[in-house]
């Protein structure tokens, strides 16, 4: 009987089975999962962390990872079972033009895929993502609200040929033209119109050379490295597309997410920190950790240490996105060093954290909530709801001189604004004579304005390089249009910390937000009463400005011949009126700033949270967005002044750096407040090497150096720095797939696989059940002859031994057992 139930059972199991089989098999909903790669071991550690979260947040459909390599690059490469594959031919040198812009690959090995994949012709919907990203759930096109003609994609705001003659060059229809890129979810359709324009546009703007300034591309390094994504924006308009554009889907680890929304993806494409831990994609350039048995990425902090480090609940939700990150990449290796046969991992705490049930339920996959998805995501709603009507535009702006000393401290400020999460956009204003510009070799440092020197006055001959600040501003305002409503200033000796907004300080037209400048004693005493008409509106501020641009319009050229009355004013130099240490009309600019706004009856909001000095204690609860590093600071026995390196080239002298403050870990804790002066002094410094080290990777400089005063230090002295620049070791016999891969990408995640497998285990199934109804039949007529008879069997049981079936540890499986 029990039998003939179970039969009837595995008959209900197998029908519904194949009904929903056909259900899916109908669906017209199918997605394919694309990613682009080249033959380096650059990108093989990538594909790893990539493939893992991909199967880890259940993406739905196949993944292909498109391989370009050239003859001789396919020869040497090793990691062809990392993910399922489709090699296409190598562009990484162009066949016409010679030029060498491995990014073209990108277009490239998509049109191939189009034209020669068998894939391609059996897919409604097509999600295409970059190598250097994690996946935390499901990325389906329908859900975000992508239709035919109106693909998803995430904003790249720093697109700005999109506004300019970029989009005029290069498209007849630069009205059509989005700034989007990173996560594209989009029909099949599209992309087929979609493909061939994303490569010819990309060869366009790659060609464009005239075209290449950052002031056009909004490009940081005024090479067209970007030209790829232009490619694709421009090309996308000369299809007619119109994106559904949501800044919420993807996040750049290191930034902070907006209150309610759950990214789904994760670009680690810039460097992010956690603490004194950092991590930069870039570190491990020529990095065979793929391969290397056993070696991770250096671990981050666990998630009950960030609890402490961060109150604002928000912000440490973002240091918990960069935890996920790195941990999911690590994850990722630590399996597939399992398949490739290496040897058990030494046990640590870090790796049981990997192996948790703790850290399985912070990675599980992550749902859009319902204000993500549909409608609601289309470019007209979230971006204008979220960045044009409730907050406004903002550009930020900082002076600087045709000078390797301000080089450097540009390289700083940069570094810090992009992780920072300010937004808008930043120029630096270069005022340079002309003999210095021929000579000056940082121009693709930042974006940049150039404007005439005013170091030597040009009426007075007055040596005074800081009037250039309120020159420059005058100029940028009288030569640039721009549709920012408010104008961030900042000085290029700062390192910023977070975002600096009107809407977090209050600005707003007739009152601006500034900083306390107590030294400025003028605007007290007779230098007030001479050089303004209302003294009582003369405000000791300085050093962050937040101001309404049209306030800034008025103010600007006040700002100018104030500074040059007060600079003229030798009479009034002296310390007792001006405050000034050097009695040598040095801060007139500061005062010009102060009298200028005195005249226009501007009333600044004066905010002592946003900037401190490295070196002074913070005030209780403050979380400063800025350092500002123009005097001597010290931790210990280390110290930093940034004159003392005034006339050196750090910039330009491959690997130079400034000494290294002290181990934040050796701080005394005796006394809180100077344990946290200390600290964030040690912040400031670390912030400035790490912007330098980083310039000198990108720079090319040979990765083989010495140490000296001022320099990077070498390799293996480096990783005891937790620098994380890492050795090669040697590298272990290589397995043919990660062991929770199959190996065959052609049934990789494969929906035909599924069914197949299904079908087998059904049967499977049914065969055993038939079995064990006849040995039951078997078993009972045994029985009953047993009983005729009357024999007596005696059965003896195996006794079990200690069976070990779960180590909370190590997470082995060991089941022993014992006759």
């Amino acid at each position: 009987m029990m039998a003939r139930i179970g039969f009837f059972l595995m008959l209900l199991l197998i029908v519904l089975a194949a009904a929903a089989t056909v259900e899916e098999q109908k669906a017209p909903w199918r997605i394919h999962t694309l990613f682009s790669v080249e033959c380096q071991d650059y990108f093989d550690w990538q594909t790893v962390g990539l493939v893992h979260s991909y199967r880890k947040a259940r993406q739905p459909g196949p993944i292909t990872r498109l391989l370009s390599c050239t003859d001789e690059e396919r020869r040497h490469y090793r990691g062809m079972d990392l993910a399922p594959t489709f090699e296409v031919p190598s562009m990484s040198r162009h066949p016409r033009t010679g030029d060498w812009y491995p990014a073209i690959n990108k277009p490239a090995g998509v049109v191939h895929w189009l034209k020669h994949s068998k894939d391609a012709k059996n897919v409604d919907w097509v999600v295409i993502l970059d190598a250097d990203m994690i996946i935390r759930g499901p990325i389906i096109p329908w859900e975000l609200g992508a239709e035919k003609g109106r693909p998803v994609a995430a904003f790249y705001g720093y697109l700005r040929g999109c506004n300019n003659i970029l989009a005029r060059l290069h498209t007849r229809h630069p009205e059509l033209c989005d700034k989007v890129g990173g996560l594209l979810a989009m029909h099949i359709d599209d992309l087929r119109a979609l493909a061939p324009l994303w490569l010819s546009k990309t060869e366009e703007v790659r060609e464009d050379r005239a075209h290449w300034g950052t002031n056009i591309t909004g490009d940081i390094y005024g090479q067209g490295w970007i030209s790829e994504m232009y490619g694709y924006s421009f090309g996308a308009a000369e299809a007619g597309l119109r994106h559904k554009i949501n800044d919420d889907l993807m996040l750049y680890p290191g930034y902070i997410p907006r209150v309610h929304a759950e990214p789904i993806l994760l670009h680690y494409g810039l460097p992010f920190k956690v603490g004194n831990w950092s991590f930069s994609k870039l570190d491990h350039h020529e990095d065979s950790i793929a391969y290397d048995c056993n070696r991770l990425f250096p671990a981050p902090p666990f998630p009950r240490e960030v609890e402490m480090m961060e109150v604002d609940r928000n912000a440490r939700r973002g240091l918990f996105l960069s935890l996920e990150c790195i941990n999911t990449l690590n994850e990722g290796l630590l399996l597939h060093h399992a398949s490739m046969g290496c040897p058990k991992p030494q046990w640590s705490k870090y790796l049981s954290f990997l192996k948790s049930r703790r850290f399985s339920e912070l990675t599980k996959p992550k749902y859009l909530k319902p204000h993500q998805m549909g409608d609601q995501l289309s470019k007209e709603k979230m971006i204008s709801d979220e960045s044009e009507k409730a907050h406004p535009k903002i550009h930020t702006l900082f002076s600087t001189e045709c000078s390797t000393y301000f080089d450097w401290q540009t390289v700083g400020l940069m570094h810090s604004f992009h992780l920072s999460g300010q937004p808008g956009n930043i120029t630096r204003l270069l005022s340079c004579t002309d003999e210095d510009l021929k000579k000056y070799k940082g121009h693709d440092l930042a974006p940049t304005h150039y404007v005439p020197s005013m170091t030597e006055h040009p009426l007075t001959g007055d040596w005074y390089p800081a009037i250039n600040k309120p020159a420059a501003v005058l100029h940028w305002l009288n030569h640039v249009r721009t549709d920012a409503e408010f104008i961030v200033i900042l000085d290029a000796d700062m390192i910023m910390r977070g975002p600096i907004t009107p809407w977090d300080y209050g600005a707003k037209r007739g009152h601006p937000v500034s900083t306390p400048y107590e030294y400025l004693i003028g605007c007290d005493n007779v230098l007030a009463k001479i050089h303004t008409r209302n003294p009582a509106a003369c405000d000791k501020v300085g050093g962050v400005i937040i101001m309404h641009i049209d306030d800034l319009r008025k103010f600007a050229l006040l700002w100018l011949h104030k500074t040059e009355e007060v600079r003229a004013d030798k009479a009034h130099y002296a310390t007792n009126i001006t405050g000034d240490i050097y009695g040598a009309g040095w801060i007139s600019e500061m005062y010009g700033y102060s009298f200028g706004a005195a005249e226009l009856n501007l009333s600044h909001i004066i905010k002592r949270d946003i900037l401190i000095y490295p070196g002074y204690v913070p005030e209780p609860g403050a979380s400063y967005k800025v350092f500002h590093y123009g005097l001597r600071f010290s931790v210990g026995n280390w110290s930093f002044d940034k004159a003392d390196w005034r006339d050196t080239d750090i910039v330009n002298t491959c690997w130079a750096k400034f000494p290294e403050p002290p181990d934040p870990s050796t701080v005394s804790t005796d006394d809180e407040n100077s344990r946290k002066r200390d600290l964030l002094s040690i912040e400031c410094a670390k912030t400035l090497n790490e912007a330098l080290y980083l310039h000198h990777q990108q720079r090319n400089c040979p990765t083989h150096f010495e140490k000296g005063a001022g320099t990077f230090m070498s390799i293996d002295e480096r990783n005891s720095e937790n620098l994380h620049v890492t050795r090669k070791i040697p590298i272990s016999s290589f397995a043919s797939n990660v062991s929770s891969f199959p190996r065959s990408s052609r049934v990789f995640r494969s929906l035909r696989f599924q069914i197949v497998a299904l079908w087998a285990l059904l049967v499977l199934g049914f065969l055993i059940v038939i079995s064990m109804g006849l040995s039951s039949n078997k078993g009972e007529g045994s029985r009953a002859k047993s009983s005729r008879s009357k024999r007596t069997h005696t059965r003896v049981l195996p006794t079990s031994g200690n069976n070990k079936l779960y180590d909370k540890d190590d997470y082995d499986i060991d089941i022993a057992s014992k006759a």
